[in-house]
């Protein structure tokens, strides 16, 4: 069979594009491969992340390791797509020739037809899993409506448009038919979804139903925005048994002068909000994204959101240094004049004192028993997860494998019950409770 390899880059939005994608051209006859150093495919698609200069650079970078495959002949198409292409299309045509052609993020029937292949409405919602089987990402929008300063994404997504309920749902079941257990709900801003197509905000609505879908055990929420976030919601949160009691938040910043330039509201709300989920969500683990070196981001304003951190004892956190992008309203408006040194010392603090958080909520969960999924079996380890974290950015299980016999070891997506037994920065590490198996 004939082999392509789509190689996804950025975030998990871009993820499932690149699965949509794959379903396309595994119904016209092609063995799909995720891989990013495999050169027997002689077709490679690249879908790019554009979202700052990091990502940016990265995509170049991949693109020009296969332009470099092409030159020596082991692969004869190259065709890049996604957000970096949407934004720098022409640019890119006129630097990197040697791309067969260049497609923006909502272009997969051009791909298909520069492949020389047809595309299907009957697959629409299927997808090749690139992930685990059993976790997959489900977007439930595209875009965004709001108008954060330093975001690129609606210049390259547009404005926000909703999935309808019913097309999500029909996914939703694809997957768990394919094995999926559980859900990572993602979108731009997952808490806006249902107010351009049914004039309210659906999202309880939509994890509700989600969660009657036989198969599914764990329901995920990323990329909840602060803002009008829905009372609803928490109460699914805290009372649906499948919702799992963890939010993803990007909060961004605490000073409310960095917050105005931001375009992000204020500090009031977001303490407000946080005290809410807490109080009605005792249990519940927040992870929320930051970004430093933001114009007007003083010394004052730096110290402030150090203590935020110090004092609300995220259970996840993620930081990044601004990076300006063009046609943002930072960079049309602000002098970047952070120096980059700072800006990178500044996201160091932050995760140092985090760091020190995180040891400190973990070995408090000795002895402690959650019931955890497999995510893989690694040399001498089985690695898992607990509801309280997301694949891939949040902590793991570790089980040593010869602590369970042979006839006892569980399979990758299985949900296991484990007792802690220590544990560090972002690992914890635990024993199988046996009579549970």
């Amino acid at each position: 069979m004939k082999k392509i390899n789509i190689i996804t880059l950025g975030c998990s939005k871009n993820i499932v594009d690149s699965e949509y994608l794959s379903a396309q051209f595994a119904a016209n006859g092609y063995q799909v491969i995720f891989d990013s150093n495999d050169t027997t495919a002689k077709i490679v698609i690249i879908n790019t992340c554009g979202f700052i200069a990091a990502a940016k650079e990265e995509s170049i970078n991949m693109i020009m390791q296969f332009v470099e495959a092409k030159r020596r002949g082991q692969i004869e198409q190259l065709f890049v797509f996604g957000c970096l292409a949407e934004r720098y299309a022409n640019e890119l045509r006129a630097e990197i020739p040697e791309v067969d052609s260049f497609f923006g993020v909502k272009n997969l029937k051009d791909i298909l037809a520069a492949t020389g292949m047809k595309y299907k409405n009957s697959l629409i919602g299927e997808r090749c899993i690139s992930t685990p089987r059993h976790y997959a990402y489900l977007k439930i929008a595209e875009g965004c409506n709001w108008t954060c300063s330093y975001c690129a994404i609606p210049l390259i997504r547009g404005k926000y448009e909703s999935v309808k309920i019913e097309k999500i749902i029909d996914e939703a079941q694809f997957l768990a038919q394919h094995g999926t257990k559980e859900l990572l709900i993602i979108a731009q801003d997952t808490t806006y979804y249902g107010l351009d197509i049914y004039k309210k905000q659906k999202l309880a609505e939509l994890l509700n139903r989600l969660s009657e879908i036989e198969g599914i055990e764990w329901i995920r929420l990323h990329y909840a925005y602060p803002s009008n976030f829905p009372n609803d919601v928490i109460t699914e949160i805290a009372t649906n048994p499948k919702i799992c009691k963890y939010i993803d938040i990007p909060f961004q910043h605490i000073n409310n002068d960095v917050l105005k330039k931001m375009r992000r509201g204020s500090n009031a709300e977001i303490y407000k909000l946080i005290d809410k989920l807490r109080t009605q969500i005792p249990d519940i683990a927040l992870r929320t994204t930051l970004l430093t070196g933001h114009p007007g981001e003083d010394e004052n304003a730096f110290e402030e959101l150090k203590n935020f951190v110090n004092d609300m004892k995220f259970e996840r956190l993620g930081v990044f240094p601004y990076s300006e992008e063009d046609g943002t309203f930072s960079a049309k408006n602000f002098t970047d004049d952070i120096p980059e040194t700072v800006k990178n010392n500044r996201v160091d603090e932050i995760m140092k004192i985090q760091n020190s958080l995180s040891k400190q909520m973990n070995l408090r969960k000795a002895g402690k028993e959650y019931r955890v999924i497999v995510d893989s079996i690694e040399n001498d380890y089985i690695i898992a997860r607990t509801e309280y974290d997301s694949p891939e950015i949040d902590n793991e299980v570790l089980i040593s494998i010869s602590s369970i016999p042979k006839n006892k070891i569980p399979q990758v997506g299985e949900f296991v019950n484990v007792k802690i037994t220590s544990a560090e920065d972002y690992d914890l590490f635990g024993e199988i409770i046996l009579n549970d198996i």
